[in-house]
Order: structure tokens, then sequence, then C-alpha cells
């Protein structure tokens, strides 16, 4: 016994010098769902058989203060905790009963082997004192005791102590195991259970039971031994700070409140949340539909007010007729698209145009046909997220998107050239909004 003790005292103090710099901080909670459920649990102890005997054999020594001590109870045992407080835990176990020697009692020995399914209660947490006892923790466990005991008692005479038969108990246990975590998954246990049978035919000694004792029997063991939990995070399962469940609530409602408000963003200030705006770069000021579109019912490409605004500021005549793509002068055409009112636009690292540029390509698109002998040149700009040499190639690939879009259209390739003009730097690279509106490839014609 002195031997097996300290081994696991050795076993202990080696765990809990080597654990010192994982130890986890106490503020780490964890969710309810992710603490390390399994424990492995391994004791050695003391069981004795209390009643009943036949006269003439006992298990104690009267003289001794906890009537004797000799290592005879050991257990295997695995737990799984359904939740932070509740589990079941199998226990396997091998008992070898026998009498303390020069203590009066007749020599008998009697070997039990038992299973014992079982629930298992955190009586830390059950009560909420996980902050009070720290390290220190309580579990209560109790279950069913089903075993096989086999007499290695000698026979005085023929099969009076039944040597070498094997007969079957069955009863309910109970226990208390404290324990005390020494290292961030190993904790050292001291558990005493308590064994009431309801079917045993034999006596602790072998020999079978006189009629007012039959079918009943009852036994106590006191183990020492280790738990060691099992799973990803680096606490022992009965120790792991669990986050409150309020406090789940309240982060996810936290979280659904996020979610709500960045749907409910209007990027470009236009009225429209992002969720439902089609074109979320509209320009400020310009009269947009429900779905975040500018209005241009002469579907010539230029927004309505947009358009009203260069005609009172002299960029169109105000006699031009603007009713439709055809009917848009050259010239008020070439001053738009010169001028950088004609744009494709680009998401984030993309050379594919937005859905929404489509009314912008579509307007050069047009003028190119309506003045074969025009050139076009198409400049490619992106924002200043990145390199400068990443940012070169991809205003120039976006470029080159648009003239591939625009020779898919039917364009003579031989009229359009391209022309990287790398990062524009004219809006506050930390304002996402403003970005926007620099992702875009601008126009010039002759």
């Amino acid at each position: 016994m002195k031997k097996i003790t300290l081994l696991m005292l050795l076993l202990a103090s080696s765990s809990y010098v080597f654990s010192q710099e994982t130890e986890k901080k106490e503020d780490e909670a964890v969710d309810s769902q992710t603490f390390n459920r399994w424990t492995l649990e391994a004791t050695v102890g003391q069981g004795k058989g209390l009643r009943p005997y036949q006269k003439g054999y006992f298990s104690s020594d009267s003289g001794s203060l906890f009537g004797g001590v000799d290592a005879n109870s050991y257990s295997l045992a695995a737990r799984y905790m359904f939740t932070p407080v509740f589990g079941i835990r199998g226990r396997f176990g091998y008992d070898d009963l026998k009498n303390q020697p020069d203590t009066g009692s007749e020599e008998f020995r009697l070997q039990m082997l038992s299973f014992r399914p079982e629930g298992v209660i955190n009586l830390n947490r059950l009560f909420g004192a996980e902050d009070v006892l720290g390290r220190l923790g309580f579990l209560f466990h109790a279950g069913l005791d089903i075993s096989q005991v086999t007499s290695k008692t000698p026979n005085v005479i023929e099969n009076d102590h039944n040597y070498g038969v094997n007969e079957y108990n069955g009863g309910i246990v109970v226990g208390l195991t404290p324990q005390f975590r020494i290292a961030n998954k190993l904790s050292i246990l001291f558990d005493v259970s308590m064994l009431k049978n309801f079917r045993q035919h034999f006596n602790w000694d072998g020999s079978y039971s006189d009629t007012d004792n039959n079918l009943g029997g009852e036994y106590i063991s006191a183990s020492l031994g280790l738990s060691y939990s099992f799973g990803k995070d680096k606490i022992h399962g009965d120790w792991a700070v669990i986050k409150d469940p309020k406090i789940e609530e309240i982060e996810a409602l936290d979280k659904r409140v996020g979610d709500m408000e960045e749907l409910m963003n209007d990027t470009d200030k236009d009225g429209v949340p992002d969720y439902l705006d089609q074109e979320n770069n509209s320009l400020a000021g310009v009269a947009v539909d429900t779905r975040g579109r500018m209005v241009d019912l002469n579907k010539n490409g230029v927004p309505d007010e947009l358009e009203t605004y260069f005609k009172n500021n002299g960029i169109l005549p105000t006699n031009s007729s603007t009713t439709t793509n055809n009917n848009t002068s050259s010239d008020e055409a070439r001053n738009l698209i010169n001028g950088g009112y004609v744009s494709a636009y680009f998401d984030t690292n993309k050379t594919r145009p937005t859905n929404v540029s489509s009314q912008g390509i579509d307007f050069i698109l047009n003028y190119l046909r309506k003045n074969p002998d025009s050139k076009l040149e198409i400049y490619g700009h992106a924002d200043e997220i990145g390199t400068n040499a990443y940012n070169d190639k991809l205003a120039n690939d976006r470029a080159e998107s648009i003239k591939n879009v625009l020779i898919k259209a039917g364009i003579d390739g031989g009229r359009i050239s391209i022309k990287s003009d790398g990062e524009d730097n004219s809006v506050d690279p930390k304002s996402a909004e403003a970005r926007r509106i620099v992702r875009r490839v601008t126009f010039k014609v002759d």
C-alpha cells in the first residue's frame, strides 16, 4: 500500500510541475457545449464487507483506529458528463476480501468482480460553489452494482465455505468523491462508497448466510486515485469555467442586433438599405428608386438629376434633346465621357464590373457605334489598399476587362487602348464608402 501511494503522489507531483506553464486562466470561460466531457478514473484502496459473516469471521481489527488498512480494492472507470452538472459513469472493479491477520478472525478470502453503472452529479456546479472551492471539488454518485463473487476460503468440512463456487450479487451503491485538481487536466481523488446488496446468498467469508440474513449484505470502500479529463479544452471538465447561459443569450441577441444594424447600413446615403440597394454607389443627392438605382427615365446613361445639373451649369446645352441614347448629340456625349461622368465600377480586388455599371458601358458602346471613326481610351483605377505594383496591375486588368466587353459587343479592338492609372489617392483610404468611388474605369474619346 505504501509503495502504491508513493507512486501516485510522485505522478501527481510531476504532473503539477509540468502543468504550470500551461495553466488556464480562470477568466477564459468556455461554452457549455465545448468543455471536456470525458474523464478516465483509476483508484486503489480498501473494501470491507460489513455484514453478514458466519460466527468467528470478521474483517476488521478492533485494536486499530480504522479497523486495519490493506490495499485490496482496485477500479477503472470512464465518466461522461452530459452537462456541466450531470453525467454517467461505468466502473469496473476487483476486490480481494480477507481477514486481517492476528485479529482473532478465522481465515477467509472472497474475490469479487463488479460493474457499476452510475449517475454522477458535480456538487460544485449544482450549488454554484466553484469560485469558493477553487481547485477542490465534490462529486456525488449513485447507481447499481452487479458483481460476481468467488469463494477462496478453504472448506473445513465438505462445501461449508463453497471453495471455488461463483455467486452473483446485485444492489445499490452511493458514494461521495472529494477531489483536488493538481494539473490542468489531472486531479487526485478520494472516494467513499457504500453498497447495499438486495441479492446476496454468501456471507463475506464464503459460507451461505443464515435465513434471516439471506439476500442482504453491506459493503464499504475507501479509495485514493487519479482522474484525467479528455477534450480540446485545456482544463479538466469538472473545473472548466462555463459561460453563464444568460450571458450566452445576451451575446446571441447582441449578434442578431448587430446583423440587423449591418443590414440597415446605407453606404451611399440614398435612403435605401444596402441589402436592398442594387446600385450601392449612387451619387449623393441624386434621386433613386426603391431599389437604390439612380433615376434615368430617358435611358441615356446619365441620371436625370445629374443631367439637369449639367444643363443648368452649361456643361450641356439647355436645348439639347436627351430623351434616348440615340438622340444625345455627339458633342454632348463626348463632354460627359471626357468629363469623367461616365464610369464603370468594381468591387474590392475584382476585375469584373458590378451589375450597376452596365448603363455606363452601354453609353460608351452607343457612342462608339454612332461615331465609327472615334477612338476610345480606357483608364483603370484602384483604391489605395494593397501594394503599388498590385494596384497598377489591378487597374490595368479592369481596363482590359471593359475593353473585352466592348469587343464582344462588336467594337473593333483597334479603336480601343487601355492605360493603368494605378492608385487613386484622392479619397480617404480609411473610408470604405469613399474607396467605392475610385474603384472604377473612366473613358476618353476623340
